[in-house]
């Protein structure tokens, strides 16, 4: 595999190699990820009325990474920012600096949209994702706490 990599948006011909990818990310999780799960995300990318965007890594014509992104309000501020749900490079192209040529276009998204800031979330175990973030940003002093409704 060739170190050229193109980051482009995801276009509709690219279902299938995003779906791998994304898949790919569930695991690493270990999330559930059903037909209909990702056939939503998939819609929401695709409509162009919707909050998430997705880019893809490109790399000797195979779809290599993607990242996941959207406009998040930030009231304090009276602003937007940027929010990255999700950041996955394939196995078989880590070492090839994908994750920074993503992490570069969404440095130009971000001044494209006039956000100062772009936040996300990552496991405290995720040690490799942990180094790359800590090339491109500062971690904050914030903790996340979810409140969780019964059904």
């Amino acid at each position: 595999m060739s170190k050229k990599i193109n980051i482009r948006p995801c276009e509709t011909k690219d279902k299938s190699s995003w779906r791998a990818l994304y898949d790919g990310y569930a695991t690493f999780y270990n999330a559930e990820m059903t037909d209909e799960m990702a056939d939503r995300v998939w819609n929401w990318i695709q409509d162009t009325e919707h909050d998430l965007k997705c880019i893809l890594a490109v790399c000797d014509n195979e779809i290599v990474g993607l990242a996941h992104y959207r406009p998040m309000l930030r009231p304090l501020r009276s602003c937007y920012i940027g929010y990255l749900d999700d950041i996955f490079v394939s196995p078989k192209a880590r070492g090839l600096k994908v994750a920074d040529a993503l992490m570069a276009e969404l440095k130009v998204i971000c001044k494209e949209n006039g956000w100062s800031v772009m936040r996300w979330l990552t496991a405290d175990d995720n040690y490799r994702a942990r180094g790359l973030y800590d090339r491109h940003a500062v971690k904050s002093h914030s903790n996340l706490y979810e409140l969780t409704l019964e059904n």
